[in-house]
């Protein structure tokens, strides 16, 4: 996602309000009344999972979308195949509560209006008798879905007008979930198999969304998009784009031996920005496969849609609204970025948000890489020094606890900015310390489930730090636990304490709690560079004229005073 992700939450209202549960034609009564704002449950991703949700996945997802643009309203069908052991009386998935749930049937069986109950975003479904599992539930809803009051640092659906007063439209909601727009397990582990998407949008415009385009229907003044995915996809990174969008395509020929298209989505009238923009992205894409591996959904599509938001990793395509800005280094650093996800993120998903820095401390690398790829060394040095004076240190990268995404990226809450520049850091220090060839080999594996990935012969992951420690410690042949317990776990950056006298210079490492931190130091002594083991304190003979500079090529993340007083 974009750096920036501290989400300002709006006020809530203390008591949890419960949609009303009773189909449009149903003159049943409920006690249930219909809530106007998205609950606290609505509003969170992730952390636990509820009782009723607990051992399901998603097999399929069908989802079925149509607007009022007028008075905002969303119309909705979602059919999710759900997976699971044995059968169950009662199950759930989460939909925002502002919806109106107007029917429900399980195995194509109607549910009468008592069957189910929207608790807070919680819709709780029990049909008449044990279901075995798998299953099918199909679920009918409408309403005004929430509007983000700055997305995407908060999530919702977007009703924008584009510069000549169309119809604008974009989904963005990795903070508050998927929950939001449509029916579904707002969990790591609730990416579904496969999805359809049938969008319908009246003409002229354009619905661009994950997969492959398969058809369009025309239906008179409107037109239905179906678009499929081949890959299990990120809840968070299903989108809706919708937009009087016009298209830019190519193939693109892989150095595997592959070819896929390249298509961006964009908006009439910045023609030639949109054409510069799309030059990038052959250069970029090459880049990826080079340094990490093969694009991982070759079999579908690279897709970017303009969007009226800044940006988001929506899988297969992305979300971008930086308005054609190319940073210091000439490229575009958003575009870039949001890219990273297709492989961090979207190939490889956390299991747990509280190990989100894979998205996003990899996904930050790649910046300063891509730098280093297009303009050598002095870019990306400085591009991570820029990194650099980011950094918090106030909360550990990973805290080992179940997490929600706002738990994660709020600050003050956890660490924040930090799983995406110190993360970055985090990548640097240790490619310099276990060297090129180990360090890229492991983060592929961690990507791809192997470090020889071809197109075909790999498929999407779920992953968390333990994992990515012990494919580098087999990799090397060597416990690396201390250098992930310092940087990871908890927040302080290790200090070098460098003490002089007239004819020597001593070395050691402060860290927090003492722990171990056997990181070897490069010193350089009027140029001359020597690698110093300072697993106990390391003295070396000097003279009062010697120039003494240690790290002299910034391979180490430490604490430095120079860069702010949060450390």
């Amino acid at each position: 996602m974009v750096y920036t992700r501290i989400r300002q939450l709006t006020a809530i209202a203390a008591a949890v309000a419960i949609t009303s549960l009773s189909a449009c034609s149903s003159t049943e009564s409920s006690d249930v009344v219909e809530a106007t704002e998205s609950t606290p449950y609505s509003l969170k991703s992730g952390g636990q999972v509820a009782p009723l949700q607990q051992g399901l996945t998603v097999e399929h997802a069908d989802l079925t979308f149509a607007f009022d643009f007028d008075n905002k309203i969303l119309m909705g069908t979602t059919t999710l195949t759900l997976k699971g052991e044995g059968s169950r009386s009662a199950f759930s998935v989460d939909l925002d509560s502002v919806f109106s749930v107007n029917s429900v049937a399980v195995n194509g069986e109607s549910l009468a209006a008592s069957q189910y109950r929207n608790v807070g975003g919680e819709l709780q479904i029990t049909p008449s008798s044990e279901v075995a599992l798998p299953l099918t539930v199909t679920i009918s809803y409408e309403g005004q879905p929430r509007i983000p009051v700055r997305a995407p640092w908060d999530g919702g659906v977007m009703w924008e007008k584009t510069p000549d007063g169309s119809n604008w439209l974009a989904t963005a909601v990795q903070g508050e979930g998927c929950d939001l727009f449509w029916p579904c397990i707002d969990q790591p582990h609730g990416e579904p198999n496969q999805t359809d998407l049938h969008i319908q949008v009246p003409k002229p415009l354009v619905a661009a969304s994950n997969g492959v385009l398969v058809d369009v229907t025309d239906n008179g003044d409107t037109r239905t998009y179906h678009w499929q995915t081949r890959s299990a996809h990120n809840t968070y990174g299903i989108a809706l784009n919708i937009a009087p969008y016009e298209k830019l395509e190519t193939t693109y020929s892989s150095i595997y031996g592959n070819t896929y298209p390249i298509v961006y989505y964009h908006l009439p009238g910045n023609e030639q920005q949109a054409k510069v923009l799309f030059d990038e992205i052959p250069t970029m894409l090459t880049f990826f496969e080079r340094m990490i591996g093969p694009y991982p959904f070759g079999n579908e599509k690279v897709g970017v849609a303009q969007t009226p938001h800044l940006g988001m990793e929506h899988q297969t395509i992305n979300a971008y609204g930086n308005e054609y800005k190319k940073d210091e280094f000439g490229f575009d650093w958003l575009l870039q970025h949001e890219f990273a996800h297709e492989y961090f993120g979207n190939q490889v998903t956390n299991d747990n948000w509280d190990h989100m820095w894979i998205h996003e401390g990899l996904g930050s690398y790649m910046q300063p890489l891509f730098a280093q790829y297009l303009s050598g060394d002095v870019a990306y040095m400085t591009y991570l020094n820029n990194q650099r004076k980011g950094l918090i240190n106030t909360h550990p990268i990973v805290s080992n606890k179940l997490m929600e995404v706002e738990q994660v990226y709020e600050r003050g809450v956890g660490p924040a900015l930090d799983i995406y520049y110190k993360g970055s850091w985090i990548m640097h220090t240790l490619r310099n310390l276990i060297g090129d060839e180990v360090f890229f080999s492991a983060v592929r594996e961690l990507v791809y489930g192997t470090d020889q990935p071809k197109p075909g012969n790999f498929t999407t992951l779920y992953r968390n730090t333990q994992d990515f420690i012990e494919i580098v410690n087999r990799r090397t042949g060597k416990d690396l636990s201390w250098f992930f317990d310092v940087y990871l776990y908890q927040p302080k950056l290790p200090k070098l304490v460098e003490t002089r006298t007239e004819d020597s210079v001593t070395f050691s490492w402060n860290t927090p709690q003492n722990l171990p931190f056997p990181m070897p130091l490069e010193v350089s002594v009027n140029g001359k560079v020597q690698v110093l083991d300072i697993t106990s304190p390391k003295t070396i003979a000097v003279t009062p004229f010697d120039v003494v500079i240690a790290d002299p090529n910034s391979k180490v993340l430490r604490y430095e005073a120079r860069y702010d007083n949060k450390q």
